[in-house]
């Protein structure tokens, strides 16, 4: 019993990694489960079997998508102390995923962002939560930064998110469409110049 529930893991996970894979290049609507089931050789009850349905293997190759940046990213950044540290940690990692991202098409978070911003349902909302959670993650450092004195005071938290979230949109829009190799690096520099920006006066840089 245990070994078959090993296996049925094992399935999942396979299915869930290549649906991963389909979705970075189709997009989450693009994922079928057809094309699927001929990539892994497999029936199409046996991939649709495990999520229920087609919507639930959509949400699961979200969620994985969104596991892979986490550990990425953020755990990255767990590493470093609150506050200025952990914001210069998290900066590096992201900029790192985006040159190497482990997606076909760049960032699943950035792609699946555009496609699904004006189509309501369960997708959208988790994804809406994810990156949500992501902010807030971005937005806390910052507070604590300014708790430290690091950084200054009157810096409203969510204007300098936004910067840093545009940063990496653009980044990865000029690695993915433009080819530009320097985007990253790019990226990297001017995400660190906006936080020296907001530098409480008289720290140093």
């Amino acid at each position: 019993m245990r070994k078959s529930a090993v296996e049925a893991r094992r399935t999942r996970d396979r299915i869930v990694g290549v649906a991963v894979d389909q979705a970075s290049s189709a997009g989450l609507s693009g994922l079928t489960i057809g094309s699927l089931a001929e990539a892994l050789d497999m029936s199409k009850a046996g991939v649709v079997g495990p999520f229920g349905s087609r919507a639930g293997l959509q949400l699961a190759a979200l969620d994985r998508a969104v596991e892979l940046f986490t550990e990425a990213v953020v755990a990255s950044g767990h590493a470093a102390e609150p506050g200025l540290p952990r914001l210069h940690a998290v900066i590096d990692a992201w900029c790192a995923y985006l040159a190497d991202s482990p997606f076909p098409n760049g960032c699943f978070v950035t792609a699946a962002s555009c496609e699904l911003d004006g189509q309501p349902g369960e997708l959208r909302a988790r994804l809406y939560g994810a990156v949500t959670r992501w902010r807030r993650f971005l937005a806390e450092q910052i507070t604590t930064a300014q708790a430290d004195g690091d950084l200054a005071p009157d810096l409203d938290p969510e204007d300098l998110v936004s910067t840093l979230a545009g940063l990496a949109m653009a980044a990865n829009q000029e690695i993915q469409l433009l080819g530009d190799e320097r985007a990253a690096p790019r990226a990297r520099r001017l995400m660190r110049a906006a936080l020296a920006s907001h530098r409480r006066p008289g720290r140093a840089t």
